[in-house]
């Protein structure tokens, strides 16, 4: 109850400076009266104290609530307040002084001076009282509150500084940071100085920071590297000031998609557009993680329609819950031919992008006809049915898993690669698009070692020394779109992926950076069924650049077309699919063989 007594709340912050304006201002007016009369005030002029006290206390904190002075946090209390402050000040005695002048016979007799003193003494007071607790919390830092370095500081400027203060009052703003902007260093933000970005690690030790927070836009592999250093230096706690738009802020944990992210080197967005701007695209598995944001992207890059074909009800549920507008969605399986030549009939998209796949590994492992029948006959059907109806062009989203694959997923998303670059196209420019893991997607390592996390640990890892390549989802669809601007038919492109990424130290990152390095330890579960140490983008040194440095083309790999039909039909009737595929894609291994 007496906790709840001493809460600072809106009413009793008012109360508050209510109150001690009135004190402060009693005391203000009479010490004016003292050394104005060298402390000996003769009687007559003390006659109209009181009077002239009330009205010019009252007009006073008239004036201060006018400029917001009562609903101020006092901890926060800065250079534009006390400004305001001085405004009010200036206001009220300006209207006193009116007030003195058309009523002077009631008042008189009175010393001009005391006014004028009292105007100063007032405002030093009043204003030295609300910037006393602002002078004190500065030299010390409460039990709970977290100095704080903010680096960068946006293109809200001080109101970023000022959301982080008012909404977020665990945190203490010491320092800042200039990051995008060096012209900003030595000056002051709401009275916090601005420093150097080559000074962050002795800021940190300097000012004990125990929080930071980044505002501005930093390049992943940098973050990455300089996330390391606090958290050595004894940081706790990395956060994002997302900017909302519209003067809103948000604080944000850090993910590790900052840490990871790339930005597309050569993103050529008007290849984009001249590819899908007013053409009616269809995409198949519309509604998995590549699928919809493959959507995302076709709209903001201005095609005309989107046809959605999806088998999972619930996927194409929310991507036509979020999308609205110029799509059309169909819940199918692109298995499903005689349905979706329906959809082809009707609607002649002039670009199929297929997206639509098996790629659990360990689910394809353990239901090897599930992921041959959806992956390879879901490819053949669309890319026949591309071919009948005259679709213009026909992008195949691959893998990094079908480069001498060791499980049945990889191994069918290579079949699906030889059909596309073997099949009679006529005039459709059908391709495929390799790339390798992309970050947050269903089934990814990262939702799955958030939650671990989150649960409070184990993470678990299957070996110390695998590694994956990574890739934004964003990026990832972009540069599928720009892959399929330039192509030509029959190519098989490979995305820059950068450098492979260790798995262990991707969940090293990640307990870190929800700040459970204590908590959570790292488990060792040994290779899945199918899993491989580290994947390949390339089966051999016969790729080549384009014209752009983000994307690749693999020579062809010549098979005949009737056989490879053959082949594929044999396969689905063997009761030993994993033998079977093993005709077609000799490179294959399996697991087993692989030890």
């Amino acid at each position: 109850m007496f906790a709840n007594i001493l809460k600072p709340t809106a009413f009793k912050r008012f109360l508050f400076f209510l109150v001690a304006d009135w004190i402060f201002s009693l005391f203000s007016l009479y010490m004016a009266y003292l050394l104005r009369f060298n402390f000996h005030i003769p009687p007559m002029y003390l006659k109209h104290f009181w009077l002239i006290y009330l009205i010019l206390t009252a007009l006073k904190s008239a004036a201060l609530a006018l400029e917001g002075q009562y609903s101020i946090v006092w901890r926060y209390f800065a250079l534009e307040d006390m400004k305001r402050v001085f405004i009010a000040h200036i206001i009220s005695y300006a209207l006193m002084a009116i007030l003195l002048f058309i009523f002077r016979s009631s008042f008189m007799p009175f010393a001009r001076s005391i006014f004028i003193i009292d105007f100063f003494l007032s405002f030093l007071l009043l204003g030295g009282m609300r910037l006393s607790k602002r002078l004190i919390v500065e030299s010390i830092t409460p039990e709970g509150i977290k100095p704080t370095l903010i680096i960068g500081i946006g293109e809200s400027g001080a109101s970023a500084l000022k959301a982080i203060t008012l909404q977020y009052p665990s945190y203490e703003p010491k320092v800042i940071v200039a990051w995008s902007d060096e012209s900003l260093v030595g000056s002051r933000i709401n009275g916090i100085k601005v420093y150097s970005k080559s000074q962050i690690d002795d800021l940190i030790d300097r000012y004990s920071i125990k929080s930071i927070i980044i505002v501005d836009k930093i390049p992943a592999k940098t973050l990455s590297d300089m996330i390391e250093r606090f958290y050595k230096r004894g940081v706790e706690e990395v956060k994002r000031l997302k900017l909302l738009g519209e003067g809103k802020e948000r604080l944000e944990d850090l993910d590790i998609e900052d840490l990871l992210a790339r930005e597309p080197k050569d993103l050529d967005t008007k290849a984009i557009s001249d590819f899908v701007k007013d053409k009616r695209v269809l995409i198949t598995g519309a509604g998995g993680s590549i699928g919809s944001e493959i959507c995302r992207q076709l709209l903001k890059f201005g095609a005309k329609e989107l046809i959605l074909v999806e088998s999972g009800e619930y996927n194409l549920y929310s991507i036509s819950e979020e999308l609205n507008g110029k799509i059309v969605p169909k819940l199918l399986s692109v298995c499903d031919r005689e349905r979706l030549e329906e959809v082809f009939s009707e609607y002649r998209p002039d670009i199929v992008i297929h997206a639509a796949a098996y790629k659990h590994v360990p689910l394809c492992e353990k239901n090897p006809k599930s992921a041959i029948e959806n992956n390879i006959v879901g490819a053949v059907n669309v890319i026949d049915l591309s071919i009948k109806y005259g679709v213009k062009k026909v992008v195949n989203i691959s893998t990094d898993k079908a480069v001498r694959p060791t499980n049945i997923m990889g191994a069918t998303k290579r079949v699906g690669e030889l059909y596309a670059q073997n099949v009679k196209s006529q005039d459709t420019e059908v391709v495929s698009v390799r790339f390798g893991n992309v970050l947050g997607s269903s089934g990814s390592v990262v939702p799955k070692f958030k939650k671990q996390i989150e649960n409070g640990g184990p993470v678990t890892v299957t070996d110390p020394n695998i590694t994956r390549y990574f890739m934004l989802i964003p990026e990832a669809c972009q540069l599928v779109l720009q892959a399929g601007a330039i192509a030509k038919g029959r190519e098989l492109f490979i995305l820059d992926m950068g450098e492979p990424v260790k798995i262990i130290d991707l969940a090293k990152k990640m307990i870190r950076l929800y700040g459970k390095e204590d908590e959570v330890e790292i488990v060792i579960t040994g290779l899945r069924e199918g899993e491989k140490l580290y994947e390949e983008l390339l089966i051999d040194d016969a790729e080549c650049k384009t014209k752009y440095d983000s994307i690749y083309v693999a020579g062809a790999t010549e098979y005949d077309i009737d056989q490879l039909r053959e082949d594929i039909k044999s396969l689905l009737e063997s009761k030993s699919p994993k033998e079977a595929i093993k005709k077609i894609v000799p490179e294959y291994k399996e697991f087993n063989e692989t030890k």
